[in-house]
């Protein structure tokens, strides 16, 4: 395929809108708090439930990709610092 024939696709980069709870400039609080409301949400409603989906894209564009591997290398040893599910 030529430089001519490749269709490149536009990209809408989004970040994480604002949150009253997290007024600083400094954003790790609201960071994790995404990561784990997501967790909980999809433990509780299932990862096909859309209000999910908020939580997901607020962590992922916040949180730098080593401290989500990091947490999920956690969570999946069941060492992770927050109870995410009641049972």
């Amino acid at each position: 395929m030529s430089d001519e024939e490749q269709v490149t696709k536009p990209f809408k980069f989004v970040t994480a809108g604002y949150d009253a709870r997290f007024p600083q400039q400094n954003q790790t609080k609201h960071c994790w708090q995404n990561y784990v409301d997501y967790h909980k949400c999809i433990l509780a409603k299932g990862e096909d439930f859309q209000p999910c989906r908020q939580f997901f894209h607020a962590y992922r564009s916040l949180c730098p990709s080593s401290w989500v591997s990091k947490w999920d290398d956690q969570r999946e040893a069941n060492i992770f610092p927050v109870i995410l599910n009641d049972s």
